[in-house]
């Protein structure tokens, strides 16, 4: 397959996955930026549903940069513990948040060189926020479902996030940099599992090259699946 149709091909996956989840967004549940921000460094190692479990408490005590970090890190501890790396995770926020009241008038900066900056804040963090509050990513979140379709619906043949980012901003135009994150964890989580992908239900099925070898592909080194190849 030639790079032109390669391009093509993927377009057509994205544009067909596009609609068959519509309502494809961040699943992370905020009322503001500075809300989304922090259930994202939460979510590190840790899944959307649980991150949502553990927020609403830790919102309702501190729902601001100016009242997180006047919390003490073990009151933030305590809220946040079934998190994994918890005592991190409430350093990180309450020290995210002392950099916002003192060198951001307590806002949420909106480019990812002064985002990175923040305790606890890493590239893919700082385009989670940069997508769904600013709308202005300036490159595509690449997690566990993301790298694993990527691979599969022969996005790139890179198996690093860094790698698999390049590729699919060179693949799609800066206004899908932020959709196609969302669509592919959607279609991750319902149809293209990482253990039993239901390629029989898939509905971009005849488009993909994976399609009924799907577990076989984009799985971790070691996996069950990796060692029947």
């Amino acid at each position: 397959m030639t790079e032109r149709s390669a391009r093509t091909r993927s377009r057509k996956l994205l544009a067909a996955l596009e609609v068959a989840y519509p309502d494809a967004h961040c699943e992370l549940v905020h009322k503001d930026v500075f809300q989304l921000l922090v259930a994202t460094v939460l979510s590190a190692q840790s899944t959307d549903v649980v991150v949502n479990q553990v927020t609403p408490a830790l919102f309702r005590r501190w729902p601001s940069p100016k009242a997180m970090a006047a919390a003490s890190a073990e009151d933030i501890e305590s809220t946040i513990a079934r998190l994994g790396m918890y005592r991190q995770k409430a350093r990180h926020i309450k020290g995210l948040s002392q950099v916002l009241l003192e060198q951001y008038q307590g806002q949420v900066p909106s480019s990812l060189e002064e985002l990175v900056k923040l305790p606890g804040v890493g590239r893919k963090t700082a385009n989670v926020v940069l997508g769904v509050a600013f709308g202005s990513p300036e490159g595509v979140v690449v997690d566990t479902h993301v790298q694993r379709l990527s691979q599969r619906l022969g996005f790139s043949k890179e198996t690093q996030p860094a790698g698999i980012e390049q590729d699919l901003m060179t693949l799609f135009g800066r206004e899908k940099w932020d959709i196609i994150s969302h669509t592919l964890i959607f279609h991750g989580r319902r149809c293209c599992t990482a253990r039993s992908p239901a390629c029989g239900a898939c509905p971009v099925q005849q488009l993909c090259p994976s399609a009924f070898r799907a577990e076989h592909v984009g799985r971790k080194k070691g996996s069950a699946a990796s060692k029947k190849k």
